[in-house]
């Protein structure tokens, strides 16, 4: 998997990103999704936000973008660059005027790059090999033009997984990636409403976490009169939760006839989620000199025990004003490691967002306004469908939707998949903007 940061070492240029994309169409939806690229600690961190408008692109198969032309320039030229710093590294001359610095860095993005390299070699092999075999399809052998055929499946085959590879190596990977996430849900406009919503959303990511075999352990939740809920937060841990998680960060809209409404009204209401990296103890320290602790009474039901021991816990750090809380259990010692582990997530996420970007703020992008009219997803009940508007993908079923299963892991397959032809394209398109 670190191979994949081989990209941030090479050279890089400008074509437009839209040079490499074709079939071009408005969204019957108005798309609200744009996918930035930031350069963090090596790797490239990726955020989609809803605040303009693009046009959205059909996703290009591995077949057509590599036979753009400009691709396989960019293919050439990371050939080249192995090239060079494979000779800088293995001559004599040029380790004797090198620093130990400069020639370790030489190493480093020789090894990063070999994986690569080595696959689009195997591809040029195959390519050679297939055009060999095409000739043997015109001989006047009938057994051997069937068994040229043959030959023939098996190479397209082997040429297409080739492609896919290389393709995959592209993409570089994020530091965040291979988090656990700390998931926060908040309900926006639309009060009792919005609320309620707010609590099948939290319980719909509980269940998509049951489904891949994640640990949900709740850390915060305020509910509402109703049943709703104001805010709740939870810790998720298992493999790959925050790449499969990170897309559902935004407003999210409903629109349907409440509970609460007795002339039968259709409403529209909001909920937001935010999606927050969690960070290893190696990762991300906290000076505990930075923290002031404070308990107090639980509040809520909870029985006699709520009102007669101090087991809440409110951390605060001082430097930065950022404040997590945590009632949940009767333990106090829990619900402090609990609040350590939400403070931990948010001060990361700061820390995260000042290094990737000094113009965009991660966690304000997810969550944004809480406006009716800003949002990255609708659930429409009366027909009965859910509308992902940053790549116009409709959906139908709402019920199956929110029990957190296979549509809503679909949903996310997809929104990965274009998330990443979307970074494949912006480095093409830088690679091309240096070197016009």
């Amino acid at each position: 998997m670190a191979y994949r940061r081989a990209v941030n070492l090479l050279p890089r240029g400008k074509e437009s990103v839209f040079s490499f994309m074709c079939c071009f169409q408005t969204s019957p939806n108005i798309i609200n999704q744009t996918n930035r690229i930031y350069s963090h600690i090596g790797r490239t961190a990726r955020t989609i936000y809803t605040s303009t408008p693009l046009m959205v692109a059909r996703l290009l198969s591995v077949e057509e973008l590599f036979a753009r032309r400009s691709f396989q320039e960019y293919l050439k030229k990371m050939e080249a660059e192995y090239s060079q710093c494979l000779r800088e590294v293995n001559s004599s001359t040029i380790e004797e005027q090198c620093s130990q610095d400069t020639l370790r860095s030489k190493r480093m993005k020789v090894s990063l790059l070999t994986p690569l390299i080595q696959a689009i070699q195997e591809l040029d092999t195959k390519v050679k090999e297939i055009t060999e075999t095409e000739k043997l399809l015109k001989d006047e052998d009938p057994a051997l033009r069937e068994l040229a055929e043959l030959e023939r499946e098996g190479c397209l085959q082997e040429i297409h997984d080739l492609r896919q590879k290389i393709l995959d190596l592209l993409i570089p990977e994020e530091e965040a990636d291979l988090s656990d996430l700390v998931l926060e849900v908040t309900a926006g406009i639309g009060g009792q409403e919005a609320m309620l919503f707010t609590a099948e959303v939290f319980d719909m990511y509980q269940s998509f976490a049951q489904l891949h075999g994640w640990s949900f352990d709740i850390l915060e939740h305020m509910t509402s009169e109703l049943g709703g809920l104001r805010h709740a937060s939870a810790s998720i841990s298992g493999p790959q939760s925050y790449k499969r998680m990170k897309y559902e960060a935004g407003v999210h809209r409903v629109q349907r006839v409440p509970k609460t409404e007795k002339q039968g009204r259709m409403h529209t209401s909001t909920m937001t989620v935010a999606v927050l990296p969690q960070p290893t103890e190696i990762s991300f320290t906290i000076n505990p000199k930075d923290l002031r602790i404070d308990t107090k009474r639980a509040s809520g039901a909870g029985g006699q025990h709520v009102n007669t021991t101090d087991s809440a816990v409110r951390i605060v750090h001082l430097p930065t004003g950022v404040v997590a809380e945590c009632q949940q259990e009767r333990s106090q010692l829990k619900n402090r490691e609990k609040a350590m582990k939400a403070l931990r997530a948010k001060l990361y996420s700061m820390k995260l967002e000042d290094e990737t970007s000094k113009r965009y703020n991660q966690r304000k992008v997810q969550i944004g306004s809480k406006a009716r009219s800003e949002k990255i997803r609708t659930y429409n009940y009366a027909q009965d469908r859910i509308t992902d508007h940053r790549i116009g993908k409709t959906v139908h079923d709402v019920k199956s939707f929110l029990l957190g299963e296979d549509l809503l892991d679909e949903m996310n397959s997809l929104l990965e998949e274009f998330s990443n032809q979307e970074t494949l394209m912006e480095l093409l398109g830088e690679n091309n903007q240096e070197h016009s």
